[in-house]
């Protein structure tokens, strides 16, 4: 049985980030990441959340992944440019894009930054985020490595392949979707097993294909939509995949390495991209607040406004959660890694793993 255990958000981030200093990484590093988490955890996403941090510490101290990195920035065109990660933490490099897009957009109305040599960056939709609060549209997604199955298939092929968007309301939480392509994300599943609570029936299957809710029985994950329409899921993991992975000519989803259940801890493996479009205050404040309030005012008992969020029956809490927090989103995300190439037009580059933001 698990045990639900509150903690002041103050105290969890100073825990936190004192746990990624002794791994190694350094203040702003570990601040980037500690603010991922934190948003995944305030907002009840605790698979994305500080439960991490056990993870980002044994990278840390393997060697995938570097806690002091330099990081650089190329300006490609007017309105893009490529950041290398040095396989820095996957929040520091992702956060430093998206800077770096919100940036582009300012000067040439869109921006969309990719990012070589990075890592895993938890929650995409804290990196959409942000442009939002900048009063821009953002959107970050990524390939993975694969653990869902294709469209009727039986071995995994896709990755979880989170696709992240984000807008300012005119209100003080911004329109926030963070989804992941499957059914759930993989670390929803490593979450559930943790806690010794069943799976929700359709979202795994295990070695013998055959449907599971038991946790350490699942192998592969479905991709989102059900069984007659997960095709939807499947090929939106797909769109992940071509801006990610195929556009830049790096890794596909079936050959990268895994995140988790290896004990090669030492080899890099991917990376990120953000971009936002400059929106303007009429599109804010007369657009997309009065639909929001609309919807938000239904008396159906389980819609949500995008942007809003309703917790389900029986998932479980278990990282720090706080009623001012000033966003909440829909929690089906997950990234595993992207791959990113410094090739361009007439040109061949080496192939790096990254993620895509955008």
């Amino acid at each position: 049985m698990s045990v639900q255990t509150l903690v002041a958000p103050d105290l969890l981030e100073a825990r936190v980030e004192n746990a990624l200093r002794q791994a190694g990484a350094a203040q702003d590093s570990a601040a980037a990441a500690v603010r991922a988490m934190m948003h995944a955890s305030r907002i009840g996403v605790d698979s994305h959340g500080v439960r991490l941090v056990v993870h980002y510490d044994r990278v840390l101290r393997g060697g995938r992944v570097n806690g002091t990195p330099s990081m650089t920035v190329r300006r490609t065109a007017a309105a893009t440019a490529v950041v290398d990660g040095d396989n820095a933490l996957g929040h520091h490099a992702a956060y430093v894009a998206m800077g770096q897009a919100i940036e582009l957009a300012r000067e040439s109305g869109i921006g969309a930054v990719g990012v070589i040599r990075s890592s895993h960056f938890g929650a995409a939709g804290a990196y959409a985020r942000i442009a939002a609060e900048a009063g821009m549209i953002g959107f970050a997604t990524t390939n993975s490595d694969r653990v869902v199955a294709p469209f009727q298939g039986r071995e995994a092929f896709h990755g979880t392949n989170p696709l992240a968007f984000a807008a300012p309301s005119g209100s003080a939480r911004p329109w926030l979707l963070d989804m992941a392509t499957s059914s759930i994300p993989l670390n929803r599943l490593l979450l559930y097993k943790s806690l010794g609570v069943s799976l929700p029936a359709g979202v795994a299957v295990d070695e013998e294909g055959q449907p599971t809710m038991e946790p350490s029985e699942g192998r592969t994950l479905l991709p989102l939509g059900g069984v007659d329409f997960s095709f939807k899921g499947a090929a939106l993991a797909g769109v992940a995949t071509l801006l990610s992975a195929i556009l830049q000519g790096m890794t596909l989803d079936h050959d990268l390495m895994p995140m988790v259940g290896t004990d090669d801890y030492s080899t890099p493996r991917n990376g990120s991209f953000p971009a936002c479009h400059r929106s303007g205050p009429i599109w804010r404040t007369r657009r997309l607040q009065p639909g929001h309030g609309c919807l938000s005012g239904s008396p159906a008992g389980r819609a949500r406004a995008g942007g809003g969020r309703s917790a389900g029956a029986g998932r479980p809490r278990v990282a720090c959660r706080s009623r001012t927090c000033a966003n909440r989103h829909s929690d089906r995300s997950r990234y595993r890694g992207l791959s990113w190439s410094a090739a361009g037009p007439g040109r061949t580059g080496r192939k790096l793993r990254g993620e895509l933001v955008s």
